[in-house]
């Protein structure tokens, strides 16, 4: 069966909460990074806010933001800390049109979904969980997304240490299901390392045996991309043909990097800057319509917290946006459970296994 978009289901705006709600109110930023007092703070659902008698959805969302009504007159979600002096932000901690604020949790719910009260026992996620439905279902979901979405992939470390993992990461951006791709410094230094040396601190990738000396290859390999000036220029000076980051490279899939107090080097790419990482990788998640996030706690949560649940695409079109989160700890994964049953998926399990399992079962491998 193939995969189909949920419908979206715009409020009805003729119910007397919308047509008797207050315009929304408004006060001027009078310094830059400052919210006024009162300002209101947005989710990962769709918000609506009345502004000169219509209700407008602002687009772009991300938790945890301040909403700026612009000189246009289209909203702008924006990070605190990204205010600017005469910005006009809106004010109201109420979110049933009691301050001309809404927001639209079920716009992707059938009816049926909305009246569902059944009691069922195995709600939550945990290592007992079966994923068979839910791998079928990511299955049909990143062939969707591959013609008509953007996939991103948020990954920790775990899958540079392991030669099957990379080859299985490695086939899937080969084979178009990589549209962009967030990491740390320590993915993209290990799957280099095993690409030129075929070891992973020092271990080798296939076998895990430890090689001598070999706590010096994943330095060695940071100093010589150094040297190069980048990691392009790294894969063409050293002839690298296999991993995660030279798939990237080759076919052009963005790469955000950002960095860690811990971090050796770092790459060339690598962004020390937290506030600059941050802006970078929400700038991919924009476009985004499915992420996966695996085995990063911190990248995990970071990501979650700027991705919406939704995307208005340019025709106009709203859809889900789709996260998944994948990792052997259940209480990272549990992290997003609150985000709605719809915009997020946790699979816990050895992300080495995953992405093993989906390049199969996309066939790829």
């Amino acid at each position: 069966m193939s995969f189909v978009i949920p419908e979206y289901h715009h409020p009805d705006f003729s119910l007397l909460q919308f047509t008797e709600a207050p315009d929304a109110a408004y006060e001027v930023v009078d310094k830059d990074g400052v919210a006024p007092d009162y300002f209101h703070s947005t989710s990962m659902y769709p918000e609506y806010f009345k502004i000169n008698g219509k209700w407008l959805l602002a687009g772009e969302s991300r938790m945890d933001s301040s909403v700026v009504i612009c000189d246009d007159g289209h909203l702008e979600v924006v990070e605190n800390r990204n205010l600017k002096k005469g910005d006009k932000v809106i004010l109201g901690r109420s979110e049933k049109c009691e301050e001309g604020i809404y927001m639209h949790c079920g716009g992707f719910m059938t009816e049926e979904e909305k009246t569902d009260d059944q009691f069922v026992f195995r709600q939550g996620r945990s290592r007992e969980t079966s994923y068979a439905r839910d791998y079928d279902n990511l299955f049909e979901l990143l062939r969707y997304e591959r013609e008509h979405g953007n996939i991103l992939w948020v990954m920790g470390p775990a899958f540079s240490f392991d030669h099957d993992a990379r080859a299985a990461m490695q086939a899937l951006v080969d084979n178009g299901y990589a549209h962009g791709l967030m990491a740390g410094n320590a993915l993209a230094t290990h799957d280099l390392e095993g690409a030129l040396l075929h070891t992973a601190l020092g271990q080798d990738i296939y076998t895990q045996a430890c090689q001598p000396n070999g706590h010096y290859n994943h330095l060695d390999v940071i100093n010589k991309v150094r040297r190069s000036g980048s990691i392009p220029q790294f894969i063409e000076d050293y002839n690298i043909d296999n991993g995660i980051i030279y798939s990237c490279v080759k076919n052009k899939v963005p790469i955000v990097l950002t960095g860690s107090i811990r971090d050796d080097g770092p790459l060339p790419e690598v962004i020390g800057d937290a506030y600059e990482g941050q802006g970078a990788m929400r700038n991919l998640v924009r476009k985004s319509t499915c992420v996966v996030c695996l085995a990063t706690m911190l990248h995990t949560i970071a990501t979650g917290n700027m991705t919406p649940s939704f995307r208005v695409m340019q025709d106009g079109t709203i859809r889900p946006v789709y996260l998944y989160t994948v990792d052997a700890d259940e209480f990272v994964v549990n992290k997003l459970l609150d985000r709605g049953s719809l915009s997020a998926t946790t699979i816990v399990t050895n992300v080495q296994d995953f992405i093993a399992i989906v390049a199969k079962g996309l066939g790829v491998m």
